[in-house]
């Protein structure tokens, strides 16, 4: 059966052969457009289709026999579904009218483009979501930074006024000191200048006694 013999078959079922070749046209799309991009289309009952990633290898070629290296590459795979199996083999009899009892696919069991994007925007929020609170912890983080800043300076700020009060205090009791010792001082010269007169006049009592003494 080709793809026109299909859309003969089931033209009757679907109001004629136009709307028969649209309906297959879009299936086909469907399952070529998600295969390519990735995903795996699966029907619960008829089968899979999915992409397989196949390696670089070495194969023969069938007429010469040489030895000829392939490049890695991708094919399409179909795998038949259990209910289709079991009406191949044998199992299971094939109705004589109506549709084939194929299962109906549960919901999430149909999986292709819909499916994944739905999965990947889940995850680009979540990835927002996380990235959004690391900005919120950075940002707390910078803040308290700052804060304590702000205390540090203004605790070096108090420190400085008292730091100059205390140097000014210090400054004061020198000069206080410096004061009293010059005020001791200045009494002690006065008496050692008293002395050194006293000093004269004994020393020329003492001339004079040596002089008497001779002219006798």
């Amino acid at each position: 059966m080709n793809k026109a013999q299909l859309v003969e078959a089931i033209a009757d079922k679907l109001g004629g052969r136009q709307n028969a070749a649209d309906a297959v046209d879009a299936v086909l799309d469907a399952i070529v457009r998600s295969v390519v991009s990735g995903d795996r289309v699966s029907v619960t009952g008829f089968g899979s289709f999915e992409k397989v990633d196949r390696p670089a290898r070495y194969a023969r070629n069938p007429q010469t026999g040489e030895r000829v290296r392939v490049k890695k590459t991708s094919v399409p795979r179909f795998r038949a579904g259990q209910g289709f199996k079991d009406l191949v083999s044998g199992s299971k009899k094939l109705p004589k009218g109506g549709e084939v009892s194929v299962k109906k696919a549960p919901k999430g069991s149909l999986t292709g483009g819909a499916a994944i994007k739905k999965a990947a925007a889940k995850k680009a929020t979540a990835k927002k979501a996380a990235a959004k609170k690391t900005t919120a912890k950075k940002a707390a983080a910078k803040k308290t930074t700052a804060a304590k800043k702000t205390t540090a300076k203004k605790t070096t700020a108090k420190k400085a006024p008292a730091t100059k009060a205390a140097a000014k205090k210090t400054t004061a009791k020198k000069t206080t000191a410096k004061k009293a010792t010059a005020k001791k001082t200045a009494p002690a010269k006065k008496a050692t200048a008293k002395k050194a007169p006293a000093k004269k006049a004994t020393a020329r009592k003492t001339t004079a006694k040596k002089t008497t003494a001779r002219k006798r």
